[in-house]
């Protein structure tokens, strides 16, 4: 059996791009209010604590990059500590206790009232991130959640002063990529409200 390769990865591009495109007017409200929401908290001595699994993991590790070093306009380090790096602090809390507090008990630990969580999972029912929302409520954070679907166990954690960016998608990579998207309009956003906008 040949497979058209060439075919199945213009597929590929166009249904990732027709996603990114479908999804504009309902996330650009949402993908807004967490880039104030996030400002707000870094111009208040604050800082955003990240999670995820997997592929979100990733995305957390590339968001405080973006934060801590720069995004697109030389300017200070900024505030943002994924809690998905120490491998350490990960072992010992998942061998200790579960797994399901891998990133609860860090945000119990490191977050303050001013602090925001970004919480990503792409189904809204990672079990460790809805642990950490949950933990994040308990010391007074507010949360940007990344989902996708119908938001999952997530949607219903979130109060009133949180921001869910829920992707309307099902497949995983086509949600993550449009997470990505959306790391990089938030670091942007937040260039642009400290900063200015350069043309």
């Amino acid at each position: 059996m040949s497979i058209d390769l060439v075919s199945r990865i213009s597929g590929q591009f166009h249904e990732s791009a027709d996603l990114k495109l479908k999804s504009l007017d309902s996330l650009s409200a949402p993908i807004a209010a967490a880039v104030e929401l996030m400002v707000g908290c870094l111009m208040g001595s604050g800082k955003i604590l990240a999670c995820g699994n997997g592929g979100s993991a990733a995305d957390c590790q590339h968001f405080a990059a973006e934060m801590l070093n720069r995004f697109e306009m030389e300017r200070p380090g900024l505030a943002a500590m994924a809690l998905t790096t120490d491998t350490s602090t990960l072992t010992s809390i998942a061998n200790d206790y579960a797994f399901e507090q891998v990133f609860a008990k860090q945000v119990r630990a490191l977050g303050q009232p001013q602090d925001v969580l970004l919480a990503i999972s792409t189904s809204g029912n990672s079990p460790n991130v809805v642990a950490a929302i949950v933990a994040a409520h308990e010391r007074e954070m507010r949360v940007v959640a990344l989902t996708g679907g119908s938001g999952g166990r997530v949607a219903g954690l979130l109060g009133a002063g949180d921001v869910q960016v829920c992707v309307p998608a099902q497949r995983t990579a086509r949600i993550q990529e449009v997470h990505l998207l959306t790391l990089h309009c938030l670091c942007d956003g937040i260039d642009c409200l400290l900063l200015g906008v350069e043309e």
